[in-house]
């Protein structure tokens, strides 16, 4: 009886001195532990308060409507063990803590320590920070740098999004939250992924700094750097960074994506895939418009088409892919290249300073002094229009000033001109050629036994018809009534040995791959005779706003 009665009288008298103390300095003494200064713990109610100091050394027990404060935090619980000289406390049930009128920390437990202002709250827990939520059963709230962070899973909700993620940190000044390992961004119009990552609860903009992905429907993101702005639905990003829709794709070093208005731009060494069309474009700057399905590039602008197995570069100033009539049944689209246009295939070059591509007709039309090459053989005029199947030259129709000419040896050139030539194509090769109007031939015949050159065949007629075989010209029908002369090898003359407007452009032609970007014109004494004639329509920026 002696002994309860003792424990009694130090839990009373420990008790009156603590609130002595608490109620001495609580009020008076702001949180200023930068000037040295210490901010108590005090108690403002508890229905039941005593000690027991085999249980519990150096504690205040309160029960029930337990009510505390340090500095503007207050502090609300069923149960807690309060510490003086550690100046700290223990909180059982129903904790909260509250911090003006937009903060409040909930959990079954939490250990706030006064000197350190640290609070790790337990189970349950939840913090509310104005509109923004985060749920975890771990928290730590630092409130020296107003930070809270969790380490055992945990989500963040906003009025527009719920992230979830294993560990993660929110900073209640700034708004600005960071999360690593199994984040997931959960919003109605998108579905992010990630391994770390940056949100601004105030802003709604995500930070992009590792390896992440954006999925809404069709379109699709992925970066390692950038940022996203959630509610314009804006991207800006770099480091490689792709964005794509249905079956296109454009990357580059850095982006700009509108999601809302289907627009992207791209900078630096850009890629733009469309793996319906088995195509690419490539350049230093690249536009695209998903909605209405069109794009452009432009700075060593390159367009590679491997849809007819061996693939074809082709470089111009500008490159544009249009889509026309989207979302009809009267859908076509047409590429168009601009100036300075160079095509290298394995099979078949070509130059010019513009072409269009029309779906409509399947028809590539080369404008501005064209030449193309197949093997060979040398076709230009003032226009060329190259019709294809679907996997390969099906007829080539060459407009005005036409020549075509096949080198026979460093001297000699099979060559035909007229107003007009059609080519038409067999398995993938040469196999007919038609020439209408004002037709001149200069026609080497091969010897049968050891296909020597025997001569020179001159011809003068209003068309002609001649026919290759394994690439190359080996037949000529021209009417009856045309006009020619042929020579033995030793006795042509050397003003008939070619036509007037006879000139072999090697010197023009692209090589490889690369040279696609070796821009060499004719010279100015081989150039075609210039005619004003209908110029190839330029697009306008129009077509993608």
């Amino acid at each position: 009886m002696r002994f309860r009665l003792f424990r009694c009288i130090v839990s009373a008298v420990l008790l009156l001195s603590a609130s002595a103390n608490f109620a001495q300095n609580g009020d008076a003494v702001a949180d200023t532990v930068g000037r040295g200064k210490r901010t108590y713990l005090y108690m403002l109610h508890a229905d039941v308060t005593k000690g027991d100091e085999e249980r519990v050394p150096d504690a205040v027990i309160l029960v029930g409507d337990v009510q505390l404060r340090r500095d503007s935090m207050y502090m609300y619980c069923d149960s807690a063990y309060l510490f003086s000289k550690r100046n700290s406390v223990q909180a059982f049930g129903n904790v909260r803590m509250e911090q003006g009128d937009t903060l409040f920390l909930y959990g079954d437990y939490a250990d706030y320590d006064g000197d350190l202002n640290l609070a790790r709250v337990r189970h349950n827990v939840r913090l509310e920070d104005r509109n923004s939520v985060l749920e975890t059963d771990s928290l730590n709230y630092d409130r020296n740098i107003n930070l809270a962070y969790y380490f055992d899973g945990g989500t963040l909700y906003d009025e527009q999004s719920t992230l979830d993620s294993d560990w993660g940190q929110y900073h209640l000044g700034t708004k600005q939250a960071v999360f690593t390992d199994g984040v997931v961004l959960h919003n109605p119009q998108f579905i992010l992924t990630s391994d770390t990552l940056q949100y601004n609860t105030a802003t709604n903009i995500a930070t992009i700094v590792g390896p992440t992905d954006i999925v809404n429907g069709a379109n699709r993101i992925k970066s390692r750097l950038g940022h996203y702005n959630t509610n314009l639905r804006q991207a800006t990003l770099l480091d490689r960074s792709t964005v794509s829709n249905n079956n296109k794709q454009i990357t580059g070093d850095s982006l700009f994506y509108d999601e809302h208005k289907g627009i992207s731009e791209a900078f630096g060494n850009i890629v733009y895939t469309d793996t319906v069309g088995r195509n690419m474009l490539m350049g230093e700057y690249g536009y695209m418009n998903e909605i209405v399905d069109s794009a452009y590039v432009t700075d060593r602008a390159v367009v590679m088409d491997y849809s007819q197995g061996d693939t074809l570069y082709m470089h111009a100033d500008t490159i544009w892919a249009l889509t026309y009539n989207a979302q009809t049944d009267s859908l076509f689209r047409m590429v168009k290249a601009f100036h300075r246009v160079r095509a290298y295939r394995s099979d078949i070059q070509a130059v010019c300073d513009s072409l269009i591509f029309d779906s409509r007709d399947s028809c590539m039309t080369m404008y501005t002094d064209p030449i193309l090459w197949y093997g060979g053989q040398q076709l230009l005029g003032e226009e060329i229009k190259m019709y294809m199947d679907t996997s390969s030259i099906d007829w080539v129709h060459i407009i005005n000033q036409t020549l075509y000419a096949e080198r026979m040896d460093s001297v000699n050139y099979n060559q035909i001109r007229g107003q007009e030539m059609k080519f038409f194509f067999k398995d993938k090769r040469l196999s007919e050629m038609q020439v209408i109007g004002s037709v001149q031939v200069r026609y080497y015949p091969l010897d049968d036994k050891d296909s020597t050159l025997i001569g020179l065949n001159t011809t003068e007629s209003g068309k002609l018809n001649a026919y290759m075989k394994d690439g190359e010209l080996y037949k000529i029908l021209v009417p009856t009534k045309a006009d020619g002369i042929f020579y033995p090898m030793s006795q042509i003359p050397g003003d008939v040995r070619y036509l007037d407007n006879f000139v072999w452009f090697d010197y023009v032609r692209p090589q490889n791959k690369s040279d696609i970007f070796n821009w060499r014109g004719k010279r100015r004494d081989q150039q075609l005779i210039k005619v004003k004639r209908q110029s190839v329509p330029l697009p306008t920026l129009d077509k993608f706003k």
